[in-house]
């Protein structure tokens, strides 16, 4: 039985606890979905639930392995994937996204009136274009008062540079600005970052 759960990742590939996958899809209007796993040689079907979903827990599918979906004889990517490292049409990658060590529990979040903030494009920042490249550039970014930053959309898009506005897979983070784990890397020292700017303007003041 699918139960709603609002605090929590639920469509797509997610594993729990004991580290088996869980794989929910919603496709209300077809006659069966399958797992397709090592280039399609291995199918593996999902059950059919309530109000439309499929549902599967299977070991067979481990963390970073590559996988797509059969439904009715179409096989597709993910499109509730995190991680798509062959393009748009290419296999989606299984992701646990919970291992991230987080390091930023110290930030606090500074007034709104108090944000001065850089709209940045991923892509034409730095010449690598890179989440990582990124944050050896936010020193300079502080060094111009600049208190916060707005990232350009980076969901999955075709092709390695674009302006992010026709992404297609909206859970998945650009692969070629570094992914999921970039993204994580660049918000976590952004936090620490502005967490030790406003120690500092404390001090000041």
């Amino acid at each position: 039985m699918i139960e709603e759960v609002m605090n929590k990742r639920t469509l797509g590939v997610n594993f729990n606890e004991q580290g088996i996958a869980e794989i929910l899809v919603w496709a209300p209007l077809v006659k069966q979905v399958y797992l397709e796993l090592k280039n399609g040689k291995k199918k593996i079907p999902l059950k059919k639930d309530e109000y439309g979903y499929w549902f599967l827990q299977t070991d067979e599918l481990k963390e970073g392995d590559l996988y797509k979906f059969n439904v009715d004889g179409t096989t597709l990517p993910d499109p509730a994937a995190v991680s798509q490292p062959e393009g748009v049409h290419g296999p989606s990658a299984a992701i646990n996204i919970k291992p991230f060590e987080w390091t930023d529990d110290e930030w606090k979040n500074i007034p709104l009136q108090d944000y001065i903030l850089y709209e940045l494009h991923t892509g034409t920042f730095t010449p690598e274009g890179k989440f990582e490249a990124i944050e050896r550039k936010l020193d300079h970014l502080i060094a111009l008062g600049i208190t916060a930053i707005e990232l350009m959309p980076v969901a999955q898009f075709p092709g390695s540079r674009n302006w992010g506005y026709d992404g297609v897979f909206p859970f998945a983070v650009q692969h070629s600005y570094g992914g999921h784990e970039g993204l994580k890397k660049l918000v976590n020292t952004c936090h620490q970052k502005a967490w030790l700017l406003y120690w500092m303007l404390c001090i000041i003041t």
